[in-house]
């Protein structure tokens, strides 16, 4: 089996972690303009909550800040940060779940006892992926997926969007990988619910 050679991480990310471990502060404002947006963006997907992401996104530059000694470089810099900020992120939610959360079943389709749904959607316009990703649409999925109850919101996030394989999803949420693809299912047929009237062209 051939072993591919690790990635040498780009060298503008070892000038800038030269430049911050000597508490440069233009490097410590040029990390966050770099890359405050995109963890933001992260965030605010696993929180859905404003204000909730951007208290979170202070919580991982604080981290980000209190680790640079521990941070060995042999990553891309963008890729320690991500992981700091899903952290920091599921931090948010353990700290939410004190409250009482809803229930998923409510956004699932419902099944007659033969097995068929209930109440069976029309095939969308196009393919999924090509009507999710045009730009009218992005609003309408955002705000679906924020409908969804965190721990399914949290999976399907991490999962679909973030690119995590079922391993890694499991180990960051701290559950077993049957948890993940049972969660995962359940909250791909609920966004599907939640979409449907929209992709077959009734309003907003």
């Amino acid at each position: 089996m051939q072993v591919s050679a690790p990635v040498n991480p780009p060298a503008d990310d070892a000038n800038l972690l030269a430049s911050l471990r000597a508490n440069d502060a233009a490097a410590f404002e040029a990390l966050v303009r770099t890359h405050g947006g995109r963890l933001l963006a992260v965030i605010r997907r696993v929180v859905a909550n404003e204000e909730d992401a951007r208290d979170c996104l202070q919580d991982a530059f604080l981290c980000v800040f209190k680790s640079l000694e521990s941070f060995d470089g042999r990553s891309q810099l963008a890729s320690w940060l991500h992981r700091i900020a899903i952290n920091c992120a599921l931090q948010k939610l353990r700290a939410r779940r004190r409250k009482a959360m809803p229930s998923i079943d409510d956004l699932l389709p419902t099944f007659l006892e033969d097995g068929h749904r209930a109440h069976p959607g029309a095939a969308w316009p196009q393919t999924g992926e090509a009507v999710l990703v045009r730009e009218e649409t992005k609003a309408v999925v955002r705000r679906a997926i924020d409908e969804l109850p965190d721990d399914y919101r949290t999976v399907l996030v991490l999962r679909d969007i973030e690119g995590l394989d079922t391993a890694a999803t499991a180990k960051a949420l701290g559950v077993a990988a049957g948890a993940v693809k049972t969660r995962l299912h359940r909250a791909r047929q609920a966004l599907r619910e939640l979409l449907d009237p929209h992709m077959l062209g009734q309003t907003i």
